[in-house]
């Protein structure tokens, strides 16, 4: 299955597996906050970002750059070279990292990113893996039947990259929409060329942004990455833009941000999650430290969306606990015809944004760090598919506290309501994992008869 629900790359990072080898990806979201009236120093005004990639952080970078022609040439009034070394210089002062490659970028149209999007989406994300997000989520409620996943990201994507880095082949790709090499154009080369910097120090290909079976954990790891790079880029973007540039970046493009918005909302959570959450985890660093407490956290990478919403647990250190699911043993206890898909983590975000995506109220959508997701412990999930169509689906969540399992309790029995199949909600009894009745199983299936099934099969 996807290292998360949402893919979170096509080239970077909802979290698909192979979405985030190429890092970057500046959402629309993110260039807005940049320049808004607080300025970059103030706890970032950036709005509220599920997953996978292949090694490293490829996260295509979204935008609303105005509509451009579909063959953008340079123009011939600028000295290009000159001024990507200019960007150069300037992100190297700011982020206080050595360059020690210095990179031209591939300018793209709008067509041409697409078909690049496209073959590499399908290249790192396996069908199998694919089908089961897209069968998860649906079960979930959080697509509608029928809809294809991949067709949703392509689409989405292809109107919102604005540009990414590919750790791969150490080359940044821009996308000139406006047919030049405008203020957007150079804040996304600003923005990959930190994490060209990111790559040639610290080596993002290992920090895995796509580990199988760890969909959280890599989202943590790409919100730094991307959180990094979009607060550099908001300093340089109110250093070294002027009003006119500053103004067409504002401008935006009416259809992009349209398509943005029309997302599913736990999809496009998802894809602003690394970007918006991040500058604000990185940003809570930067104030404690400066670049070089960010250079530090490199050396300790977050663990979990919990740490990223919350500053204070990852300077605390804390991490998820392990929630033991043994679906294969689940699949085998459903009979004949049953086959599990590999287990992963949802996490405090995911969680959050599930419930909010349905309609929960005080949910807090796993994006400012409340509601009923707060009190998150440590969860596993796995789909296992059945013979004819059958599907059953098992979520076990621990929490921090009985409290708080029993207002996510609450939260999650009010979310199952009208998904597809059948679904139930089940507090489990204390001495599992952790003490205390601090333990909660959602449980999906195809119809009444496989949840009573999986029920029998999965809890104590």
């Amino acid at each position: 299955m996807l290292s998360s629900l949402v893919p979170e790359r096509v080239g970077s990072a909802t979290h698909s597996r192979g979405t985030a080898r190429a890092v970057s990806g500046l959402l629309v979201a993110v260039l807005l906050a940049g320049c808004g009236s607080n300025g970059p120093s103030s706890a970032p005004s950036t709005i509220p970002s599920a997953a996978a990639s292949s090694t490293a952080a490829s996260t295509p970078i979204a935008t609303s750059a105005s509509p451009a022609p579909q063959s953008p040439g340079p123009d011939a009034s600028v000295d290009t070279a000159a001024l990507y070394r200019q960007i150069e210089d300037d992100v190297v002062a700011l982020r206080g990292l050595p360059a020690k490659q210095r990179l031209v970028p591939t300018i793209l149209d709008e067509a041409q990113v697409r078909v690049r999007l496209e073959a590499q989406f399908r290249a790192e994300n396996p069908p199998a893996e694919i089908a089961a997000s897209q069968a998860t989520l649906i079960a979930m409620g959080l697509l509608p039947s029928g809809t294809s996943l991949e067709t949703l990201y392509v689409n989405l994507l292809g109107s919102q990259v604005a540009g990414y880095y590919d750790p791969a082949t150490k080359q940044i790709y821009v996308v000139a929409r406006s047919g030049r090499i405008g203020a957007v154009e150079k804040v996304t080369f600003a923005h990959e060329f930190t994490h060209a910097l990111q790559d040639q120090n610290f080596g993002l290909e290992g920090i895995q942004t796509d580990a199988i079976g760890q969909g959280d954990r890599s989202m943590a790891r790409l919100a730094l990455i991307e959180g990094d790079a979009s607060l550099l880029m908001t300093q340089w973007l109110t250093s070294h833009l002027d009003t006119a540039g500053i103004s067409e970046i504002l401008a935006g493009d009416p259809a992009a941000q349209a398509q943005l918005d029309a997302a599913p909302p736990f999809i496009r959570d998802g894809l602003l999650f690394p970007y918006m959450q991040g500058v604000l985890f990185v940003s809570s660093i930067w104030a404690n430290g400066g670049w070089k407490a960010v250079d530090r956290a490199f050396g300790r990478l977050p663990d979990s969306t919990e740490q990223v919403l919350h500053a204070d647990k990852y300077a605390a250190d804390e991490r998820p606990i392990t929630v033991p699911l043994d679906a294969p043993a689940i699949a085998a206890r459903l009979g004949g015809g049953w086959t599990a898909t590999p287990a992963d983590t949802l996490g405090e975000f995911q969680v959050g944004s599930w419930l909010k995506a349905r309609g929960v109220t005080g949910a807090g959508g796993g994006v400012s760090g409340d509601g009923a997701a707060a009190g998150w412990g440590g969860d596993r999930y796995a789909l296992i598919d059945g013979p004819d169509g059958a599907y059953a689906l098992v979520v076990l969540t621990t929490w921090d506290t009985p409290a708080d399992a029993t207002e996510f309790s609450t939260a999650a029995t009010e979310a199952i309501r009208g998904v597809p199949g059948e679904a139930r909600v089940v507090r489990i009894a204390s001495g599992a994992a952790v003490p205390g009745g601090a333990e909660v199983a959602v449980l999906f299936a195809s119809d009444a008869s496989t949840l009573e099934k999986l029920a029998a099969a999965a809890l104590p």
